[in-house]
């Protein structure tokens, strides 16, 4: 079996439900104990055992198959992603074609890892092997289920290792697809391995001493306990973390181009996006004819049933969750900002969407630094603007936070462009354009968003690097997925100090 799910263990955890994001149970599953984590190590440890042996392109030809059935699978694939967590169709499709995409991209660089000779004295010499690290741990979020699965199991694949997955208990179903996929592609039994569960089950991966390294994505204050969990075990990590990212718009823009650049980095997938630039900083020439057409274009969004091809903007993932955003509204007016549109529940006319988790995106104004608003991640349509005046004081507020994994510039200057994302301390940023993610390109935060200050001398950047905490996508995840050997080979005789 490549997945273990469903499976109670003694009875000593409940069922779960998986609840749709209408208010409906669309399925059940238990989570996985001790007893079914030790299941899918050990078979992923046997899977390991065959894989690990097989070329870089015996292993690219079989990621080359799985992308191919994903590809043929889209609108399959898609809609389930759709149904389970509310984001459009469109936005599903175009996920799942990143993910298929990603297969593709490693399956390529599969067959590229190698090591380098070193000539020494006297006819000695020395080599280096880069080696698979072994099982490893995938843990996902909700907002990119698929995608996210496929972002952290293609390069761990392709570099030979074999990958025990938990995707987060609000969307359990598509990961095991992915599974199916992978197992139809020509993969080992065992090779991807599904378990479900919450927080309890990813404590067990992290700390299960057959696991080499955790990859998280989702929030900080979990990141933390992660890396707290795989320090015992001094297993590395690579952690995906939140994000209050500044879009940056200078007078000088496409002003039209800013626009709808500000709209995708704030409203893609109902703003539930870790990456999304959600503190809005407009120079004051533009202020007033930037939040105009803003506004104008939000309120066109059309709001619904995120299965219908017109429909931009589904529900949220779960009430819980779309409580806490409207109450970041609600603080943000006590606070003296200015709902300029939206912020408030939606209820589609079609009945059976009455018990969705609909809001209206918003778009506030008068914002200032000190708010609740600007400065906590909300993770919802919820879009803060803020006036600045000069290039060094918009550099200043917008690295004024303790996240940095994204960061955007419009400006017509191409120069100040450079100079501009020179200074930002974000580890992804965006000239003219915002939350595009080519795999070709690593992805990853600098900060509390996933990375850290210590220095990693890589065979590509020969200096001082921070991605300590490792990155997804681009030919550098080859490196955190991966380790090196030296091996020194002696020609003459021994020259020995006894």
């Amino acid at each position: 079996m490549t997945t273990q799910i469903g499976v109670s263990f003694d009875g000593s955890l409940d069922e779960d439900s998986i609840w749709t994001w209408c208010s409906r149970v669309i399925a059940t599953f238990s989570c996985s104990g001790e007893k079914e984590v030790n299941l899918a190590v050990e078979d992923a440890k046997a899977a390991f055992k065959i894989w690990r042996q097989k070329s870089g392109l015996e292993r690219g030809r079989i990621l080359l198959e799985a992308a191919r059935i994903i590809r043929e699978r889209t609108d399959e694939i898609a809609t389930v992603e759709s149904i389970n967590n509310g984001k459009s169709i469109l936005e599903a499709r175009l996920d799942i074609d990143t993910s298929w995409q990603c297969l593709e991209y490693y399956a390529g660089l599969a067959g590229s890892m190698a090591g380098e000779h070193i000539q020494l004295p006297g006819g000695s010499f020395g080599y280096t092997r880069r080696e698979p690290l072994g099982v490893c741990v995938g843990i996902g979020a909700w907002n990119y289920p698929f995608q996210i699965a496929s972002w952290k199991s293609a390069p761990a694949l392709a570099c030979g290792n074999a990958m025990v997955f938990k995707p987060s208990p609000f969307t359990p179903v598509t990961a095991l697809l992915l599974a199916e996929i992978y197992t139809e592609a020509g993969a080992p039994p065992g090779l991807f391995n599904v378990v479900q569960g919450g927080g309890a089950t990813g404590q067990l991966l992290c700390q299960h001493r057959d696991v080499a390294k955790v990859s998280f994505t989702g929030s900080v204050p979990t990141g933390t306990k992660i890396m707290e969990a795989a320090a015992k075990g001094i297993k590395p990590v690579t952690l995906e973390l939140g994000g209050k990212s500044p879009l940056i718009i200078f007078a000088d823009c496409n002003l039209e181009n800013a626009v709808k650049g500000a709209l995708m980095a704030n409203f893609l997938t109902q703003g539930e996006v870790c990456c999304n630039g959600t503190r809005v900083f407009v120079q004051k020439e533009i202020l007033d004819k930037f939040t105009e057409q803003v506004v104008q274009q939000t309120q066109r969004i059309k709001i619904g049933d995120p299965l219908l091809e017109g429909t931009r903007m589904g529900p949220l993932i779960n009430r819980p969750h779309l409580e806490r955003v409207l109450g970041f509204v609600k603080g943000a007016k006590e606070q003296g900002a200015k709902v300029l549109c939206g912020g408030d529940p939606y209820v589609p006319e079609d009945p059976k969407l009455k018990d969705g988790y609909f809001m209206r995106p918003c778009v506030l104004g008068n914002c200032r630094d000190d708010m609740t608003c600007v400065k906590e991640e909300i993770f919802g349509p919820v879009m803060s603007i803020l006036s600045f005046d000069t290039e060094a004081e918009v550099l200043e507020r917008a690295n004024n936070t303790a996240f940095g994994l994204a960061a955007g510039v419009f400006t017509r200057d191409l120069q100040r462009a450079h100079r501009v994302v020179a200074e930002l301390q974000a580890g992804v940023c965006f000239i003219n354009n915002y939350n595009v993610s080519p795999v070709e390109l690593p992805f990853g935060g600098y900060k509390k968003s996933g990375s850290q200050p210590v220095g990693i001398v890589t065979a590509q950047n020969r200096g001082a690097s921070r991605e300590g905490f490792g990155r997804e996508n681009g030919r550098v995840t080859i490196e955190h997925y991966s380790q090196l050997k030296t091996v020194c080979v002696e020609m003459g005789d021994v020259e020995s100090a006894f």
